[in-house]
């Protein structure tokens, strides 16, 4: 695999680079496509919440964006460069932070112990824990607790908060909702449209929609490995039960024979 240094500046002119772009990706596991030609921008300051069913290759789409994946064909760009191959830990340190599905924390460790993990990228610890303690008063209070026997919510919320603290240029979140009552998933949203209110480009996975599209800017529609639509949440909205039902319009978009 190959290295990155750094992410450029975003330009922050009219005619910007998007910061992150997927260009006519292919990409899949072992000799099997998941994804068939995937065409995506995420624009610097902006939410995109990439929306449809499971199995619709969402979740593979952040794969591919975090370099766990590298793509049978086609790109993946950052401000303009081309990063495609790039490690997964040398895009971590250039900026591209994954929040998985699942949470991705040590259950084994305390709240104190895994915010630690995220001085990596060279801040220092007290700076770590007064981002984190700041965007989530319940981890000061929970800070000697072992993460894995917090409430799923306040896990998520740990997640959440060590990766801010590596100072993220793109923020990938998949299902942030999984396996959460919705009045949790509710005040998460909460703590999502402060990050975004912050400038911070974030792209959203997220398999049920009204969770998502009251703050995003654009958004889009996968279905069995493709990117059906894209646009305005109030124009993808319209699309969205269709999508799901695989409706007639949907029928180019089926997936090929293996």
């Amino acid at each position: 695999m190959t290295s990155i240094q750094a992410v450029p500046t975003p330009d922050t002119t009219a005619d910007q680079v998007p910061i992150l772009q997927l260009a006519a990706v292919r990409a899949g596991y072992g000799r099997i496509d998941v994804l068939h030609g995937i065409d995506l921008e995420l624009r610097a300051g902006e939410v995109f919440a990439l929306l449809g069913p499971n199995g619709a290759g969402k979740s593979t789409t952040l794969a591919v964006c975090s370099g766990q994946i590298v793509p049978s064909t086609g790109g993946i760009f950052l401000c303009g460069r081309d990063v495609t191959g790039v490690a997964p830990d040398a895009l971590a340190r250039a900026g591209v932070c994954l929040i998985p599905e699942g949470r991705g924390i040590f259950p084994n460790l305390t709240v104190l112990e895994n915010l630690r993990m995220a001085t990596f990228t060279g801040r220092s610890f007290a700076d770590v824990l007064d981002l984190a303690f700041a965007q989530f008063p319940r981890l000061g209070e929970r800070r000697k607790q072992t993460a894995g026997t917090m409430s799923g919510g306040e896990q998520q919320m740990l997640s959440m908060a060590r990766a801010l603290a590596t100072a993220p240029a793109v923020l990938l979140i998949d299902e942030l909702s999984m396996g959460l009552a919705p009045i949790i998933v509710e005040e998460l949203y909460e703590h999502v449209r402060r990050i975004a209110a912050s400038g911070l480009s974030i792209l959203i996975v997220e398999q049920f929609a009204h969770e998502i599209l009251g703050l995003a800017d654009r958004a889009g529609i996968m279905l069995h490995g493709r990117l059906l639509h894209t646009g305005p949440p109030a124009s993808i909205a319209g699309e969205l039960a269709d999508a799901y039902l695989g409706a007639e319009h949907a029928a180019p978009a089926a997936r090929p024979s293996q």
